[in-house]
C-alpha cells in the first residue's frame, strides 16, 4: 500500500515539474473571457483598451469578464474617441460587458487654419539698464590735406621804372 502511494505522489510530483509554472498559478481563480469586438467608421482605427490590449478595427479581443475598462480609438485624420464597456447585469445572476461589438464612429478632425494670425500678449517693457557701448568699427580715416604752403605773391610793381621808357621818335 505505501508503494502505491509513493508512485502517485513521484507521479504527481513530476506532472507538476513538467508543466509550466512560471506564468501560471493552478491555484490562482482566473476570471472567465468574454470575447469582445471592436469596429469603427471608417475602418483601420487602433482600438487601445485600459488593459492595455490592442488591435486594429475590425478586429475582437478576449477581455476578462469581472471589470469595466474604456477603448481609445485613434485614426490619422480624425478625432480620437473614447468608449467605456460596462459589466451590465443579466437576470439569471450572472453578467457580461456591454456593448458587444463596441461601435465607433470617427468625426474627421479639422484642417489647419494657416491664415489664422496668432496674437501674442503684449507685456510691459521692463526699464533695461543701460547698455554698455558698443565699439565702432574703425573707417578708413580721410586722406589727409597736403601741408598748407603759402601761395606765391604776385610781384609787386615797382614805383620806379627798372628800365628806361621806351622812347617814342
Amino acid at each position: 500500500m505505501y508503494r502505491v502511494i509513493a508512485i502517485t505522489a513521484a507521479g504527481l510530483v513530476l506532472a507538476a515539474c513538467s508543466s509550466d509554472t512560471s506564468t501560471k498559478n493552478f491555484f490562482a481563480f482566473e476570471p472567465a473571457k468574454d470575447t469582445i469586438r471592436f469596429e469603427s467608421e471608417p475602418a483601420g482605427a487602433d482600438a487601445k483598451t485600459s488593459t492595455g490590449q490592442t488591435c486594429r478595427t475590425p478586429c475582437a479581443l478576449a477581455m476578462p469578464a469581472d471589470k469595466a475598462f474604456t477603448v481609445a480609438f485613434t485614426l490619422a485624420g480624425y478625432q480620437p474617441t473614447n468608449e467605456e464597456v460596462k459589466l451590465t447585469a443579466i437576470g439569471d445572476g450572472s453578467s457580461q460587458l456591454r456593448p458587444n461589438p463596441v461601435l465607433v464612429e470617427l468625426t474627421p478632425a479639422p484642417p489647419p487654419n494657416p491664415k489664422k494670425k496668432v496674437r501674442h500678449k503684449r507685456t510691459a517693457a521692463k526699464p533695461t539698464p543701460n547698455p554698455k557701448p558698443k565699439p565702432v568699427a574703425a573707417k578708413s580715416a580721410p586722406a589727409a590735406p597736403p601741408p598748407m604752403t603759402p601761395a606765391p605773391q604776385p610781384q609787386a610793381t615797382s614805383p620806379w621804372p627798372s628800365a628806361p621808357p621806351p622812347q617814342l621818335h
